[in-house]
């Protein structure tokens, strides 16, 4: 019989290796920290939705829709589904389901992975993950500026530099509607400088043509109405009231007349966070107009995503000598009649929180002593069939205080063990080793 044939991963759909998974760790208990100190609650939704949710939420002309969701008909039932592509839609739509709203407004947050049929790129997968923050009920300027002032504590707490932010206001329907006319007249007049997407998009989404990265078409975009000259007074008091608020906090913004969101139910104010080279990990606003849209009771909302993959890569970009998730203890033995107390080492340790491997798979002292170090733990503990006999192993550094060349050993009382373990990382770590 021949060699099985070898499986591959689906293209744009990646594994997450032990060497990432302490990037993701840390991003995910920074996350959990900056929500619950902003009153968010977590909300957890499925993977797969109905396609409708999608198609009226999101809007059928838009690139999502038209091109990039994994829509598929239940074999079972007939019933038209999809791999959610992003996640505010089912959040509403569990709002309304739930009816969350009947006692007041809710600060809600979510992450998972999303799915879109794109070609892979850097920071652009198949499968991509994503955490977003949803405050729903709340109508004033006041959830916009916190949903903003929100992401700028998660980069502080993350300690990412280089990272900018751009806000906008899209006004209300009637003015979008105005703006929209005008946009029509001034691409339509100049239509033999469009390329073939704006062509496309010119009747259905004219807005997104102002997003074209195409360099030909940017004198006409320039050119083009700005939907501020069409804001009514009410959304510029809006408008005003967030960058108060912001200015307030000391927060820098630029404001972009030409940043929409390529979604159909935002209004008022939105916002990017950018990066130096021009990639965005974050993006938002408020989408007054989604629960109604859903079939819920109208209700004001206003949120943001974050694209995870592209912030882990700035945060190994702004710290890449940041050490990972390090063990703390590696149990050394020679097995037999000493792996029995080893094992009860370890226990020990593992009881008062410490992070250990023992040791398995036999081995000599060197070779052992070769996974210790390869393992990132700081201390050995040997446990050595005399030393054992006696209630005592020995403790040697691996990464000791002073560098190469510093290694301590000791011995120590089994009982005395994990407090001296605890107590030499406590000091270690106080002394920024």
């Amino acid at each position: 019989m021949g060699k099985a044939e070898r499986i591959q991963g689906v293209r744009g759909m990646n594994d997450v290796l032990p060497d990432d998974e302490p990037w993701w760790q840390r991003f995910e208990d920074a996350v959990a920290a900056v929500m619950r100190a902003y009153g968010y609650r977590r909300i957890r939704t499925p993977i797969v939705e109905p396609t409708p949710l999608f198609v009226r939420g999101i809007g059928e002309v838009t690139d999502i829709v038209e091109k990039e969701m994994y829509s598929f008909t239940d074999a079972l039932n007939g019933e038209a589904l999809t791999l959610r592509p992003e996640c505010t839609a089912g959040v509403v739509r569990a709002v309304i389901e739930h009816n969350l709203l009947y006692d007041g407004p809710k600060r809600l947050w979510y992450d998972g992975p999303m799915f879109r049929h794109e070609r892979p790129q850097k920071g652009r997968y198949r499968q991509f993950h994503q955490v977003g923050a949803e405050a729903m009920g709340f109508a004033g300027p006041d959830a916009d500026a916190e949903v903003i002032l929100l992401g700028k504590r998660l980069w502080d707490e993350l300690g990412l530099t280089g990272v900018a932010l751009e806000i906008n206001s899209l006004g209300q329907a009637g003015e979008r509607n105005a703006h929209r006319a005008a946009l029509i007249a001034h691409f339509d007049a100049h239509a033999e400088q469009l390329d073939a997407d704006a062509r496309r998009r010119l009747h259905t989404n004219p807005l997104r043509i102002l997003d074209t990265k195409n360099p030909a078409m940017q004198a006409l975009v320039e050119a083009a109405p700005r939907l501020d000259q069409f804001l009514g007074a009410e959304s510029q008091a809006h408008f005003a009231g967030v960058q108060q608020l912001l200015d307030a906090r000391g927060v820098a913004y630029r404001i972009n007349p030409r940043l929409v969101r390529g979604l159909d139910y935002y209004n008022l104010t939105v916002f990017e966070w950018v990066t130096d080279d021009g990639l965005t990990i974050c993006g938002g606003g408020r989408y007054d107009p989604l629960i109604a849209m859903l079939g819920g009771n109208a209700a004001p909302a206003c949120g943001f995503a974050i694209g995870v993959e592209r912030v882990l890569e700035r945060m190994r970009r702004t710290h890449p000598d940041e050490a990972g998730a390090r063990c703390d203890v590696y149990v050394v033995h020679m097995g037999g009649a000493a792996l029995g107390p080893a094992l009860q080492v370890a226990e020990r340790m593992r009881d008062v929180g410490l992070a250990v491997i023992l040791h398995c798979g036999g081995g000599s002292f060197k070779s052992q002593f070769k996974r210790a170090d390869a393992s990132g733990a700081r201390f050995a503990v040997i446990a050595g069939e005399e030393e054992l006999a006696r209630g005592e192993v020995s403790m040697k550094w691996l990464r000791a205080p002073g560098g190469p060349g510093a290694s301590r050993q000791e011995t120590v009382a089994l009982d005395a063990l994990a407090d001296r373990v605890v107590g030499a990382l406590l000091a270690a770590d106080n002394e920024g080793i």
